[in-house]
């Protein structure tokens, strides 16, 4: 997480384990992760990341992936496909997301992993997310970012970026 706030990170990496230890009754895929538990560890681990989408991302967690990431709340309903309001129950409610927005909530914490590897830090990942991109037919990247398709090419482009190799 190259350029991020320490204390987001620390908050992202204290989250994921408590949830992670809070599960540790449910079978031994986990262990190793969990004795190696940080937020970077999860994002590279599939099964982890399969098996909280599975049991839903706590608003806990939401929280401070909202933080991590250069979107907005405007953004954030989008993507989720939840009104402000609703969003507003979750927290009041402190309930989990259903499997659908739990995965858009990782996949944006994954896009924004790779965004600040990419761009080193938040300020130019957001720009870079806002201005149209001809390699994504002149539209925003951050407007690919409500599907998996959209996403995939977001990705593909940031990937590409990282390697020097432009359209």
């Amino acid at each position: 997480m190259v350029g991020t706030n320490s204390k987001i990170t620390k908050k992202l990496d204290n989250e994921i384990c408590s949830i992670f230890k809070g599960w540790k009754n449910e079978g031994q895929v986990f262990n190793v992760f969990i004795s190696h538990c940080t937020f970077d560890a999860f994002l590279a681990n599939k099964l982890a990341i399969i098996f909280l989408i599975e049991k839903g991302v706590p608003y806990s967690l939401f929280n401070i992936i909202q933080d991590y990431t250069p979107l907005d709340e405007n953004d954030w309903t989008k993507i989720l496909d939840l009104s402000t309001k609703s969003i507003q129950r979750y927290k009041q409610l402190e309930k989990h997301f259903g499997r659908l927005q739990s995965e858009k909530i990782i996949e944006m914490a994954e896009v924004t992993n790779i965004g600040l590897d990419v761009f080193g830090n938040i300020d130019k990942f957001k720009l870079w997310l806002s201005t149209p991109n001809f390699a994504l037919g002149k539209l925003k990247p951050i407007e690919l970012l409500k599907d998996s398709y959209g996403k995939e090419m977001v990705i593909g482009e940031l990937t590409r970026i990282n390697y020097g190799i432009l359209a």
